[in-house]
This record gives structure tokens, C-alpha cells and sequence, in this order.
């Protein structure tokens, strides 16, 4: 059986499907809280950037892979309108559920539907726009999923991939302490779980930093990438045209 990372460890491609669907299920019911404490709110001003960039207009046709509990989902439903349609899908139920009962509490009733990003249920060129924010960095086979999101897009489309990143070199030393030492800590206060904290903060380590993933853009198919540093690295925004 073949072999890749979860966090730091080296295990089973099934074992780490298993796994992070654990992380997501336990971090679900405090995930729009620690977001907001991680980040010290700075999240919500990197979607918000990421649907400023988007320049979605009414009509259009939306997808939102690892939409989660919502965010950009809802601020791409105020921008397509009556006309348009936003399609909120996630691996994990759990995150899926509650990205829905938060969309159904601010009148929003949106299609979503449990789906794995390697292996996306939807025509070929059937969006105008692909979305996927803090999600790739989990996907075992990322080369797969690009290459479906790429598929799934009209001719012209573009993907924005939200994603952690390589931060810049003055700020290292500060964001490894405080990834290591006070998210997880975080975690065992708010969420109760320490141990997923530790996983995502590892994770972010073992993530394409913004050159190989714009490499690994443009081979699977996107004719024109850039990326956007944001916050000094600590995220970047990468933007693919499909040919």
C-alpha cells in the first residue's frame, strides 16, 4: 500500500483519509471559534480578499471544495445572486453540516453535498469559478485534485487555492514557536483537543510552499498562475487560469 504524511508521521494513504476525517470531525463543533483565535481574526480579511479576487458576477457558476463551515460559500452566494449558483461541498460531514445549519441561519440554502476532491461528481467545464480555502494541504493525492478542479472549470476559469504557506524568513522563528507551542495549547482549552492543533500546525510544514505549488498548478493543466503572499506568507492565495 502506498505511503504519504499525516502531520509528521509516515502512513497508509488510507490510514490518513481515516485520520484527518478525524481531525475535521472533532474540531467541527469550535471551528469558526479557533479560526477566529488562530488567526486573531486576520481569516476573515483573507477570504475576504480571496472573493475580492474571485470577481465572481451575478449568474455565475460556483464551486467551493472544502467549503467547510461556510465563509466563502456565503460571500459567493451574495455575489452570484438569484441567477447564479454556489455548489458548497466538503469530505468531511461533519464540517458539511455545520457549514450548512451556519448557512441556513443567515437565509442561505445552497446545494452541498459530501464529495472527495480526487474524484469530484461534476461535468467536465461546468463552473465559473473553483474555491478551495485551508483544504489542500489535507487532500492525500493534491496533483488529482488539481487536476479535477481544473476539470470541472469552463474554459477561462479560475481556481483560488486559500492555503497556508511558507511564511517569510524574519517571521520563522516567531510562527514555529507559536504554532507549535500555542495553537495546540488553544486547542486544549477551547476545543478540547490538543493533539488535532498539533496536526494542523505539522501540516502546514509538510505543504507545497507557493513556488512548487504554482509548479504543480500549471502541470496540471492551469495556463497562467500567480500567487499572492498575504501576511507575510503565513498564507498565499494562488490563482489559476485554466487554458
Amino acid at each position: 500500500m502506498s505511503q504519504t504524511h499525516f502531520g509528521y508521521e509516515t502512513v497508509d494513504e488510507q490510514e490518513k483519509a481515516r485520520r484527518v476525517r478525524g481531525v475535521f470531525d472533532s474540531v467541527a463543533p469550535k471551528y469558526d471559534v479557533m479560526n477566529d483565535l488562530m488567526s486573531m481574526g486576520l481569516h476573515r480579511a483573507w477570504k475576504a480578499y480571496t472573493v475580492l479576487v474571485a470577481n465572481v458576477a451575478p449568474g455565475a457558476q460556483v464551486l467551493d471544495i472544502a467549503g467547510g463551515t461556510g465563509d466563502l460559500a456565503l460571500a459567493f452566494a451574495k455575489k452570484v445572486g438569484s441567477t447564479g449558483r454556489v455548489v458548497h461541498t466538503d469530505i468531511n460531514e461533519a464540517m458539511l453540516r455545520t457549514g450548512r445549519d451556519r448557512l441556513l441561519d443567515a437565509g442561505v440554502v445552497l446545494p452541498t453535498a459530501v464529495c472527495d476532491a480526487e474524484k469530484l461528481p461534476f461535468a467536465d467545464a461546468s463552473f465559473d469559478v473553483v474555491s478551495v480555502a485551508f483544504g489542500l494541504r489535507n487532500m492525500t493525492h493534491k496533483e488529482a485534485a488539481l487536476a479535477e478542479m481544473n476539470r470541472v472549470l469552463k474554459p477561462r476559469g479560475k481556481l483560488l487555492v486559500l492555503e497556508f504557506s511558507k511564511v517569510a524568513q524574519p517571521l520563522a522563528k516567531a510562527y514555529d514557536w507559536y504554532s507549535f507551542n500555542v495553537l495546540p495549547l488553544l486547542g486544549r482549552w477551547v476545543a478540547g483537543d490538543e493533539a488535532s492543533y498539533r496536526y494542523l500546525a505539522e501540516s502546514v510544514r509538510m505543504h507545497p510552499g507557493q513556488e512548487e505549488l504554482k509548479a504543480l498548478m500549471r502541470k496540471c493543466g492551469f495556463g497562467h498562475v500567480d500567487y499572492h503572499n498575504l501576511t507575510g506568507g503565513v498564507v498565499a492565495l494562488h490563482v489559476g487560469i485554466k487554458c
